[in-house]
């Protein structure tokens, strides 16, 4: 993999920078550079959400066990459903859920059943009771039964042997269900992967302390924090750290020791006072410094000893869109998940959408339905890569490719949801 570094006559704030890697090409070198993590731990299935399964899961028993009904109604056999006119069938018990009965259905005879109750022996057939007429200890069916209507049969949704869950997969709530049924109360997944950050710029001031001249309150250890909140994942939080090179080299020693990915915010520009890219050369490798991208031009990648590292640009909605971008597939990939597609979809933009071709732009949009139910975008006012109110406002990312110069209400634009980023 080739190395790149940041030309002096050139900054984030140009329209079309040559020397800026395509989106694709930098995500493709990121990936390359991680190993998935291979340990395994076993933790109790209700601390597995959102955990990758670390082993394939091989169904030890068919679910469901036995043919049961999928409806209140009554158990009989097939042999008795009429051809024409009414049938009638003395009712001889009842097989309710979890209590079955131990009888046998014979010609003439029916059982009546709850929905999960097991189909008595004899039966194959389950006649719902809105299409029964009830006499006493009898009903009557006529020919709108149909042979074995409303049976679940045993190992319907899996036999025993299946292999139900994959390796790598994201454990959903309904991967949860699908493990408890097997009768485990525990599951193999890959450990949680550490993940250091920390914040560079004597410009950030804490929360709670009074707001000097010159200063901005930190909100990017938030945004962090909180798109870092996540099961498969042990959070190092290492604060803000002051804009000298001997600070910043600690932490990142520290960091580098303590972690799988080491992430930044801030100092990756040209800046006098931007050390990273220094520290960074002499404590690792920098594969790249630039991506053809608005906002986030200025991230740079690379290792910082043992751990991948990521500095993200300092601007509030630059930090996110970055983070999104790279940082959470190769987050995902790390932690052994084989899912790493970011779902986007096609839909009508409302607004008018300013751009320069030569790269890729993010912009903040807000999905919703128009009047005849169709799915609709519009940006989320001002764009800049400052205005976390953008970002804050949205529900969707507005994708603009990179030969994209412009877009004019009514065309037919990519978005990519919030909610399908995990």
């Amino acid at each position: 993999m080739n190395d790149f570094t940041l030309s002096a006559d050139s900054t984030c704030m140009d329209d079309s920078d040559p020397s800026s890697l395509p989106i694709d090409i930098a995500l493709k070198n990121i990936l390359e550079e991680i190993q998935p993590v291979n340990d395994v731990v076993q933790v109790p299935i209700l601390q597995a959400l959102n955990r990758v399964l670390a082993e394939d899961l091989i169904a030890t028993i068919d679910v469901p066990p036995a043919a049961n009904s999928a409806m209140d109604g009554y158990a009989l056999n097939s042999i008795d459903i009429p051809k024409e006119g009414v049938r009638e069938l003395v009712i001889i018990g009842t097989s309710w859920a979890g209590n079955p009965f131990e009888g046998e259905v014979t010609s003439g005879t029916t059982v009546r059943i709850m929905t999960g109750g097991l189909i008595p022996d004899g039966a194959d057939t389950i006649v719902m009771q809105e299409n029964t007429q009830i006499t006493s200890d009898k009903i009557s069916i006529d020919t709108r039964t149909i042979k074995g209507e409303h049976v679940r049969v045993a190992g319907e949704d899996f036999s025993k042997g299946d292999n139900i869950i994959l390796a790598g997969t994201l454990l959903t709530p309904a991967h949860l269900g699908l493990i408890a049924s097997l009768g485990m109360d525990n599951v193999n997944v890959f450990r949680k992967i550490r993940v250091a950050f920390f914040l560079t710029g004597d410009e950030l001031c804490s929360l709670g302390e009074p707001l000097e001249k010159g200063k901005i309150y930190d909100s990017n250890r938030y945004t962090l924090s909180g798109m870092l909140t996540h099961p498969g994942i042990e959070l190092i939080d290492l604060g803000t750290v002051k804009d000298t090179r001997s600070a910043i080299e600690e932490v990142m020693e520290r960091a580098e020791n303590e972690s799988d990915i080491l992430i930044t915010t801030g100092g990756v520009s040209v800046g006098d006072a931007d050390y990273i890219k220094e520290i960074l050369e002499k404590r690792g490798v920098i594969r790249f410094w630039k991506v053809a991208m608005k906002p986030g031009r200025p991230l740079a990648f690379g290792k910082a000893g043992s751990s991948v590292f990521f500095g993200l640009p300092g601007n509030p909605v630059s930090a996110m869109v970055t983070f999104y971008q790279f940082v959470l597939p190769a987050l995902k990939y790390l932690m052994g998940n084989k899912d790493l597609v970011l779902p986007t979809f096609k839909v009508v933009c409302r607004s008018n959408l300013k751009k320069h071709s030569g790269r890729v732009e993010f912009q903040r949009g807000v999905l919703s339905r128009n009047l005849s139910g169709e799915m609709v975008v519009n940006k989320t006012g001002e764009q800049g890569s400052g205005i976390l109110s953008s970002m804050a406002e949205a529900n969707c990312f507005i994708i603009l490719p990179y030969e994209n110069d412009g877009i004019t209400a009514g065309e037919t634009v990519e978005v990519q949801p919030f909610l399908g980023l995990l």
